[in-house]
């Protein structure tokens, strides 16, 4: 499989959190070609504000290799991660990152800081932005439309 092949997985995970009234966001994680820790965003589902997508697929990643390091893996999300999970990603080693959608609000890729390029850090993880952007970005738009669409005056945000 390749970057696309895998960015598209990461979209349809992305739609299953989507269909639960969660932001829309997939990830997954790859080693040697293999996917060992799918993730989408449900931090409302599960009442956890670090359940987002990044974090899930790695977490089902360490527990596939038995390790909290996951060295020599990819990381394909479908949006520009924020800092929480930036952090989390150069915590574990994560060799290289792939999103789709950049994230001018939160992104912590290069949107609104770039910790992956802060030289007193550690380590740096390889990134490459934009990949199927157009692609995850509508899914994000949409989701985002129809809430409005749907809110009540009297809701919540």
């Amino acid at each position: 499989m390749n970057d696309i092949e895998f960015m598209q997985i990461a979209l349809s995970l992305a739609a299953e959190a989507a269909a639960q009234d969660e932001v829309p966001v997939g990830a997954i994680v790859v080693k040697d070609g293999v996917i060992i820790g799918r993730g989408s965003n449900a931090p409302i589902s599960q009442h956890d504000p670090s359940a987002h997508a990044e974090i899930q697929a790695m977490r089902a990643a360490a527990k596939t290799l038995g390790n909290y390091r996951l060295v020599d893996c990819t990381l394909y999300v479908t949006l520009e991660p924020c800092a929480m999970c930036t952090g989390a990603i150069q915590h574990a080693r994560i060799a290289r990152l792939v999103f789709g959608a950049s994230d001018p609000k939160t992104g912590a890729c290069g949107s609104v800081i770039d910790l992956m390029a802060e030289k007193k850090l550690n380590h740096h993880t390889e990134v490459t932005g934009g990949l199927l952007a157009d692609e995850c970005g509508t899914m994000l738009s949409r989701f985002f439309a129809g809430r409005r669409k749907h809110k009540r005056p009297d809701a919540q945000s």
